[in-house]
């Protein structure tokens, strides 16, 4: 996840969301919240892209890629409330680290 490479506080989110959804799928919403192409390979453009952002914007532009991906999922009536629960505090944690 490259985690030591990532600012702080956008390192929090994308651990959680990686530990909770898979490294594959934290990455492409990484990429995608900065704008580069999903490969779901957290490289050197990634890393550039994040660190030219301020990380409170990269916190929640990720937040709502993985919002939006739950309230996807057929499963949400059933377990949506736990997961949009736990995806707000990790905002809330990761923005008073940023």
């Amino acid at each position: 996840m490259r985690g030591d490479d990532l600012p702080s506080g956008v390192d929090f989110c994308v651990f959680d969301c990686a530990v909770n959804a898979g490294t594959g799928r934290a990455s492409k919403f990484l990429q995608q919240a900065v704008g580069v192409l999903a490969d779901g390979q957290i490289g050197p453009k990634t890393i550039a892209a994040v660190t030219a952002k301020p990380a409170d914007e990269v916190i929640a532009a990720f937040c709502d890629l993985r919002e939006a991906h739950y309230k996807s999922l057929s499963t949400f009536p059933t377990f949506g409330k736990g997961w949009l629960n736990r995806l707000a505090s990790v905002e809330a944690a990761s923005s008073s680290m940023a």
